[in-house]
């Protein structure tokens, strides 16, 4: 069971509701230790005094920042906490806006909020509904750990959920790293390009992605505890020349076309798991799979899927 890491209320007009706050994501990052190569040392990191070269205690540590070429400005733990927000318990709602107004590039993280209590739910459910039906996000700060939030609260499926949003000033202005970019594509070639996007236009399904990155690092773990040959992964296309655009843009388009026909192809099949043995060994037989008669119902399967 999740445990919250905030406890508080939501506060709108005259109207509070306690709630609890839970991370709504969870990282599978693969983490890993350092080593010293050519052997099992453990690197470790210690606070240095770099004058001395001694090691310095963490309670000895204070913070500073320059403010000059070589002058700083040190600051001590408790003058951090006397000029920080308070230790707020309250999440004040100062404005509702329309959802779609918030543009994407200010979120940055999500967590739940769940009732108080189960008395609190009734206000709860209500809130969530107002702001699904209204299609409206409560614009609210609130403090945490000693450190003020701008975030959104919204509905999600009778949920509300807290997005963490990154204040207007947070915002880079494109124009100071991108140069204003102008097009001459024709109209065959922007044709081309618009006919590619909708070949390849699909429904938002998250599930059907995955981090296949980590499923690499966790499959290298795996050969190298096994002494097996390390497969490299091939190296990344290389860029379109201008020249060649357009008949990239045609070929990519017939590709996702075919692509599509194989799809639907696939789709029709039957799942070989709702497969009898005689269905897979017929299977097997026209694939050309030899010693079938001494596999059982697994063995064919998995050897009917390896040779499709």
């Amino acid at each position: 069971m999740a445990r919250a890491i905030w406890r508080g209320a939501i506060s709108f007009g005259l109207v509070s509701i306690p709630v609890e706050l839970y991370p709504a994501t969870s990282d599978h990052t693969i983490h890993f230790n350092q080593f010293q190569r050519g052997t099992s040392d453990r690197v470790r990191y210690k606070r240095v005094n770099e004058r001395t070269g001694e090691e310095v205690e963490f309670g000895d540590i204070v913070k500073g920042r320059e403010v000059d070429d070589g002058e700083f400005v040190l600051i001590e733990p408790e003058e951090l906490d006397s000029i920080a927000p308070g230790r707020s318990r309250t999440i004040d709602i100062e404005a509702f806006v329309d959802l779609d107004e918030i543009d994407p590039i200010f979120y940055q993280k999500t967590y739940w909020l769940a009732p108080g209590k189960k008395e609190y739910a009734k206000p709860y459910g209500l809130l969530a509904k107002a702001l699904v039906d209204t299609n409206k996000a409560g614009v609210a700060t609130f403090v945490m750990r000693g450190k003020q939030y701008l975030t959104a609260i919204r509905a999600r499926d009778g949920i509300l959920a807290m997005e963490v949003l990154y204040f207007a000033d947070e915002i880079r202005d494109p124009a100071d790293i991108v140069e204003p970019v102008s097009t001459n594509a024709g109209r065959k070639e922007l044709g081309m390009a618009t006919a590619l996007i909708e070949s390849l236009t699909a429904p938002w399904k998250p599930e059907e992605y995955r981090d296949t990155y980590t499923e690499r690092v966790r499959k290298l773990i795996d050969d190298k505890a096994k002494g097996e040959t390390v497969v490299a992964e091939a190296e990344p296309p290389e860029a379109t020349e201008v020249t060649d655009l357009m008949e990239a843009l045609r070929r990519s388009v017939e590709a996702t076309k075919g692509g599509a026909k194989k799809k639907q192809k696939k789709q029709r099949e039957p799942d070989l798991s709702d497969l009898t043995k005689a269905e897979l060994d017929e299977r097997a037989r026209d694939l050309g799979i030899r010693g079938r008669s001494k596999m059982n119902r697994a063995d064919l399967e998995k050897a009917v899927a390896k040779a499709s």
